[in-house]
Parts: structure tokens; sequence; C-alpha cells
């Protein structure tokens, strides 16, 4: 089986988020499954040449806007997959990857590119595995292209929503311009008087899928649809959810290079030698019998920063340390910055994202804070799990796929999770953690029960393989 996958950004190469680390692990994990598997992503500026091997295809010409448009692929396979890399500078050298106001121009020419670069790269892929609104496009174009295109007669599509909240919306007098002018293909753009790219998506393509089993069935309601939950209830019998999977050659604390010390579940010294190096990193006292309270996010009202808020009080006067890696709206980094004012000896704060210093904070951590409005899937969940970093989160999404409540009397669980948006629903879950630290043996359950989860990537690519096999028939 052949299959491409195509995404906006892509571990090592670019992200801004679980997008990032999803694209980039699942055509690596396919191809160890035995998938003929390759990746299409855009070579941004932001990507650093030494993942650019070499010019794959210097003269890739795309039919673009009513003229021939030169653009080149680059070939890498830094992430442990063939890899091409789209080299067009006019839309992908900026200065950030997303947040333009033709964002969608940028990547409906992305889509375009792909396809036709996938025409002089070998046989046709039996299938094309769309991630989000970015490549919605493709999903339109391909569906047009089987009913007359003797290359694309057997190609079978896959939309992978990784969060409703964005939706590629644009004007629909834009259309015509990126090759969609006929009634059909316009109208799987329609959504209230607009175009766009996340309904075309969901609409045209052959499978759905989402990235968790419960985000399949939020979806389907109005409040986490944003608008589409009467599409996604319509096409319900072609959605699946699978929950991503974690990459443990990047995130093990066994063989981490990034981390001070490492550790295995049977001798967690090194994490001990973690959290002292993580205190001294951000110039807190190393006491190391306090519990850090750890945060790596996006700061931005879905990841539950409000909830924080309310609760970062309580923490401190407890005697724990809070240390927040991130960067988003302004009026919660001026938060963190003037909780970390207020108590220096306390609060560690990077503004800002490292994906060195996020792996540290996972090693050296004791407890990890994500109150999430909704999460579609969520990654640092399952970091933190195999870091022995016992994760307090919101029973949405694939937190609550990956998070199960500690249970003292049985001694089963990972983690500790709440369900009401509340703060005071999110502080329980806080005392019940601080009390279970305060306990060695408790604490040591905990995190082995983690530890001892396989949220490997092999395992969700083997579900992505059996709906290929689903899709094609």
């Amino acid at each position: 089986m052949r299959v491409a996958v195509l995404s906006a950004e892509a571990v090592p190469y670019s992200k801004t988020g679980g997008l990032g680390d999803v694209a980039g692990a699942l055509p690596k994990a396919l191809k160890q499954v035995g998938v003929d598997s390759l990746l299409i992503t855009p070579c941004y500026l932001q990507t650093k040449g030494e993942y650019l091997w070499h010019t794959a295809i210097d003269d890739l010409w795309v039919h673009w806007r009513g003229t021939p448009f030169r653009a080149k692929a680059f070939y890498s396979e830094a992430n442990g997959s063939p890899t091409f890399l789209i080299d067009a500078p006019e839309y992908f050298h900026r200065d950030s990857i997303y947040g333009y106001r033709e964002d969608h121009e940028r990547f409906a020419f992305f889509n375009h590119a792909a396809l036709v670069l996938l025409e002089r790269v070998g046989r046709p892929p039996d299938i094309v595995h769309l991630n989000d609104w970015h490549c919605g496009f493709a999903a339109v174009e391909l569906s047009a292209k089987r009913r007359w295109d003797a290359y694309w007669q057997n190609t079978r599509t896959v939309f992978s929503i990784h969060n409703m909240a964005y939706q590629g919306v644009f004007g629909a007098d834009e259309l015509w311009k990126f090759g969609f002018g006929a009634e059909l293909e316009r109208n799987a753009f329609m959504s209230n008087g607009a175009a766009s790219a996340m309904k075309a998506g969901l609409e045209t393509a052959d499978m759905l899928s989402t990235v968790s089993q419960r985000y399949a069935q939020e979806i389907q309601l109005p409040e986490n649809a944003y608008g589409l939950d009467w599409l996604v209830r319509q096409r319900a019998d072609r959605l699946i959810g699978i929950t991503n999977g974690v990459d443990y050659d990047v995130w093990n604390p066994a063989t981490d290079p990034e981390i001070p010390a490492h550790f295995y579940a049977d001798d967690l010294s090194g994490k001990m030698q973690c959290k002292r190096s993580l205190l001294e990193q951000f110039s807190l006292p190393a006491n190391l019998e306090r519990p850090i309270f750890a945060n790596i996010t996006r700061l931005t009202a879905q990841k539950g920063i409000e909830l924080m808020k309310q609760v970062a009080g309580e923490i401190l006067a407890a005697g724990a340390y809070i240390i927040s890696l991130g960067s988003g709206e302004s009026r919660y980094e001026d938060f963190w910055q003037r909780l970390r004012d207020h108590a220096p000896r306390q609060v560690g704060v990077y503004r800002g994202y490292s994906e060195p210093l996020a792996h540290k904070i996972e090693a050296g951590a004791d407890i990890f804070m994500m109150p999430s409005k909704f999460e579609p899937c969520g990654l640092n969940q399952m970091y933190s799990l195999r870091y022995g970093t016992v994760p307090i989160v919101r029973a949405v999404g694939g937190l609550d796929d990956t998070v199960q409540n500690f249970d003292l009397v049985n001694g089963t669980g990972n983690g500790f999770k709440f369900g009401p948006y509340r703060a005071d629903s999110f502080l329980e879950k806080i005392y019940e953690a601080l009390f279970a630290y305060a306990d060695q043996d408790t604490w040591r359950r905990i995190q082995l029960n983690g530890m001892s989860e396989d949220n490997s990537w092999e395992n969700a690519a083997r579900k992505y393989v059996q709906l290929y096999e689903w899709t094609r028939n």
C-alpha cells in the first residue's frame, strides 16, 4: 500500500503544535509497519538547512492562478520517512508559519503543488492522507480528478481533523482563482456565505478521522464543531477516532539526549537529578521535596489558562513550585510574568517555545497541568506519563481517553481528571495529587502505572492501516 501524507507542518521540519508532532511521526510509523509512505510539507523560512538533504526537483512547474509557477522540492528523511518539502519562497518564506491574511491561498497552492509533485515521483498513491483545514483543498481537487484523470482513478482520501476551531474560512469569490470554479466544487466549500477549507475536506474526503475517540463524539455536538456539527453527524458513518501516538525514539527518559540524567521505571533516581537541574535552570531553590507543577502550552483560552489563574495562588500556598513554558495571548503571558514577579522563589516562566526545554520540564516536573476547555487529543499528557510526571487533566477529548483517575484503594490509574470547567473542580484534583505526593509509595505507584502505558505510534499506525484498507474497499 502506498500512502502520501500531506501536512502544513511536520517535525522536525516545522512545528507550531501537536499537528507537527503527529505529521512528522505518522509516516515513519507507517513505514515501520510495512507501508510505502511518504510525507509532503512546505519548506518554510524556519526549516533548518541541515534537514534539506538535496534538491529532488528543481523545476516543479505548477499551473497556478492562470500562469505557470516554478517551485522546487527538497528531499529528506530526517523524520525517518521519505519527505518532500515544497519550496516556494513567495508563499512560505515568512517570519512565522501562520497568521497571514492570505493563508488560504498559501495552502491552496501547497495542496495543488503537492498533487503535481506526486505525479512526478512515482506510481499513484492508494491513499492521500490530508491533515486539517490546510489540506481541505486537495480533497476537493482529488475528488474532481478521479472523474477524468486516469492517474488518480484508484486513489482514495482520508481527512484528519486535528482541531475544529480552525476552519480556513475565506471569501467565496476567491475560489475561482484556485481552480474551483465548477458548481460542485464551489458547493463543497460553501459554509454560511463564505468558503471553508475544513468544510470542503469534511464533505468530499472518502473517510474522516480525528485524533481521539472522545473527540470524534464531541465534534458531532454544536458546542465543539463551530457550525459544522450537522456535516459531521451526516458523515458519522465515515468517521473514526484514532488516538495519536508518541514517538518513543524522541520522548523516552531512558535515551532522551535533551535531559541531564536518564531514568527508567525500575530506577527513578535520574528523575531527581532532572528535577534539581530544572530548578537550577529557573534559578529556584533546590528543595527537592516540594512538588513542581508544570505547564507547556500555547497560551490561549482553549488551554484552560483561566482555570490555572484561579488556582495558582492555592498551589503556591501549598509550598509547591510552578513552571510554565509557552507563548500566546498577551493577557496570559502577562499573568505568568506577574506571578513570577510575585513569587520569584516559587515560579519559573519561559515565554516562547524551546523543544529542549520542553523535554527538561517533562523530565524534571512532578505534576503536569492540562485543564483544557477542549483538547482533540493532546500529546503532553502522554509525554508526561512516559516521564513519570503525573498529569492532572480535564476529561475532554484525548485527555479523557488517555488518563485514568487514580484509585487509592485498588492502586489503579495513571493521573487525575475532572469534569466541569470550573476552578473548584480543578482544585479538588490538585489537592488529591498533593495528598498522593505526600506518600512516597503511593506516588511511585501512580508514576509506574503511567510509565507502563503503551501509547506508541506503532499501535496507532496499525489502526491507520486498517482505516486505509476500509477506505480502499
